[in-house]
């Protein structure tokens, strides 16, 4: 049984790549990234620990990010900011097909977005009555995003040390996956009421930031140096194809951004 589930979990990065449409074209937040935390794609080995490695190498004064380091506008503190990037390391890890969450900048895109009209729910209805929503309804929580991700990440740490005796950005990558597994099945105690928060909530809008943090327009601080759209041979914003338009074969195009060259 063991042989069977390892060989399940070894199909190609490049293949789930080229046959999905997360993040490009429709399923963001769907079921389709359910059971692909901590996975290592195209990895023959059982637990390779490169999230944790990749942030280990920070930029000085900047939380544990990469070399990658445009500045924080909602994370102040550079414990909280390393859980959540560990959280997303580990939803979209680095492996021998392209850089992980941590590299691509997918916390630096949260970490704008938390800041501004997303994080603030600021387009939206948030007044009361309050009643715990369906399944079907999607985020339903009184409470604000950035408050929902701040509560999130408290209760990541929670959740650690109740479980492995240490905060989570320090376990190592198995530990990571068990404690976002909870969360992801509504199994982790958010240490709030239910129709305030669930651990799903926090999940799904994690899951969500990871891809679109990792695919975004470098514009948004994320899909740095459009590593994310190579991985895709995805063109980006092209201006115009008219210079390939009357081409018979077919033509790999280099990726452009909303705004001026590589981010």
């Amino acid at each position: 049984m063991a042989d069977k589930t390892n060989k399940e979990k070894q199909f190609s990065r490049r293949d789930f790549l080229k046959t999905t449409g997360v993040a490009t074209g429709g399923i963001i937040g769907g079921s389709m990234l359910g059971g692909l935390v901590g996975f290592r794609l195209d990895s023959p080995t059982e637990e390779a620990d490169t999230g944790q490695q990749s942030a280990e190498q920070g930029a000085e004064g900047g939380g544990n990010s990469g070399s990658y380091n445009p500045g924080r506008m909602f994370f102040h503190n550079d414990t909280t900011f390393d859980t959540i990037s560990q959280a997303m390391e580990r939803i979209y890890p680095e492996d021998d097909m392209g850089p992980g969450a941590i590299a691509l900048g997918a916390p630096f895109f949260l970490d704008m977005q938390l800041a501004g009209e997303y994080g603030n729910n600021t387009r939206e209805y948030m007044q009361g009555p309050f009643y715990e929503g369906e399944a079907t309804q999607g985020y339903q929580s009184r409470l604000i995003r950035s408050e929902l991700f701040r509560l999130g990440i408290e209760r990541l740490d929670t959740e650690a040390n109740e479980m492995f005796d240490d905060d989570f950005r320090n376990l190592d990558g198995g530990q990571m996956d068990e404690i976002l597994t909870r969360f992801q099945e509504g199994e982790a105690d958010m240490g709030v009421p239910a129709a305030t928060a669930k651990p799903q909530d926090f999940f799904r809008l994690l899951r969500s930031a990871t891809i679109e943090g990792v695919y975004a327009d470098p514009l948004y601080r994320g899909n740095h140096n459009m590593e994310g759209w190579k991985m895709k041979n995805f063109p980006g914003h092209q201006h115009a194809y008219i210079q390939e338009i009357d081409t018979d074969s077919f033509t790999e195009i280099e990726p452009q951004p909303l705004f001026g060259g590589n981010h």
